[in-house]
């Protein structure tokens, strides 16, 4: 496993395809030969042929139900939602789990409009329990367990993990707020 992080997904949204695939294959390479879990952002098509473990879906991508039976149930699919509605349709649609966000205020999610908050999550949680919802937006080490607490059974971050020399601790601090919980 990868600095302990199970699950890493490649966000570049703004490269060729060409680009993007070598930068995909080489950590596919990387995490192949670990615990750790790749999923490309979006491209299905790059993940499958890099061999990564799967893809996330935007609000823009591919039907989830496309990308499903396209390439099969062993591919995983995450895929970002922002109300309780997206997310029990990206469950029903045959996703793995769901990243629901922002929960917190963050200023790459101001697209999305207001944080949805720890409420938002509490309720998105319960309704599709025992299906897995991870948090996303504006996470710090000092509001993960509140997430947790809500029903979280993941945690999606960027900012909270940028920094290679901490990122081990972090992440195990992180894994010690699920195991009280």
């Amino acid at each position: 496993m990868v600095a302990g992080v199970d699950l890493v997904q490649i966000r570049e949204k703004n490269l060729s395809a060409s680009v993007l695939y070598q930068l995909s294959a080489n950590a596919a390479t990387i995490t192949g030969r670990s615990g750790t879990r790749l999923l490309i952002n979006d491209r299905a098509d790059i993940a499958a042929a890099v061999g990564a473990d799967g893809v996330h879906l935007t609000t823009c991508s591919l039907p989830t139900d496309v990308v499903r039976r396209t390439f099969g149930d062993d591919f995983l699919v995450g895929v970002s939602t922002h109300t309780l509605e997206e997310a029990v349709r990206a469950r029903r649609s045959g996703a793995n789990f769901v990243v629901f966000g922002p929960v917190f205020e963050t200023a790459s999610k101001r697209q999305y409009g207001e944080p949805r908050g720890l409420k938002h999550l509490e309720q998105v949680a319960s309704e599709l329990s025992p299906f897995p919802v991870v948090a996303l937006g504006g996470l710090t080490i000092n509001n993960v367990a509140a997430c947790i607490q809500a029903g979280a059974q993941g945690i999606a971050a960027i900012r909270m993990l940028n920094d290679p020399q901490r990122m081990s601790d972090i992440v195990r601090e992180i894994r010690q707020d699920f195991d009280k919980h």
